[in-house]
């Protein structure tokens, strides 16, 4: 049960006292039970509105192209949304007949912002990305610089050595 005067993860869903501000999991903003609630039947009530299995009269939209094996995973994803998916093979393909031919995610219209949530979700949970501090990631070395940020770790170093002393990335 969730108590409205409490504080909780909208991820892991871990409870905190109401002085905690980040959740020690997950590293995310908590938010109070009474708001927690609100998501939940907000998110309710857009899955009650989805329709489920496509129908022949739906209009679709691809939503992603790739790998047979990937997308029957992302379907299956769907599917447990309440969120009507259908894999295709796409048109063209190679001329040679030397690549692997491409399939298409499909989704109903109306369901396509449903559906983009869902995949950057999987994404980021895939990816593990929400874990890591990405921070530096856009650092870039300038030789002409007096300092530098390695992007891999964010460590500052002189410009005078071509190598992260803390990761030993190579820029040069």
């Amino acid at each position: 049960m969730i108590e409205h005067d409490l504080k909780y993860c909208p991820k892991c869903r871990d409870e905190y006292r109401a002085e905690a501000e980040t959740c020690a999991t997950c590293a995310i903003a908590l938010v109070w039970g009474a708001e927690l609630v609100v998501m939940e039947s907000n998110n309710g009530a857009s899955r009650r509105n989805r329709k489920g299995p496509l129908t022949p009269d739906d209009q679709l939209v691809v939503v992603f192209q790739g790998a047979l094996g990937d997308l029957k995973h992302l379907k299956d994803l769907l599917e447990a949304e309440q969120i009507g998916a259908m894999i295709s093979k796409e048109g063209g393909g190679c001329a040679s007949g030397g690549c692997a031919p491409k399939f298409e995610l499909q989704v109903r219209q109306e369901e396509v912002r449903d559906a983009l949530e869902v995949l950057a979700q999987e994404h980021r949970r895939a990816t593990a990305l929400a874990e890591h501090d990405a921070t530096h990631a856009e650092a870039v070395f300038n030789p002409e610089a007096e300092e530098a940020v390695c992007p891999a770790c964010g460590f500052a170093f002189a410009t005078t050595t071509t190598t992260c002393p803390d990761c030993g990335l190579c820029f040069g």
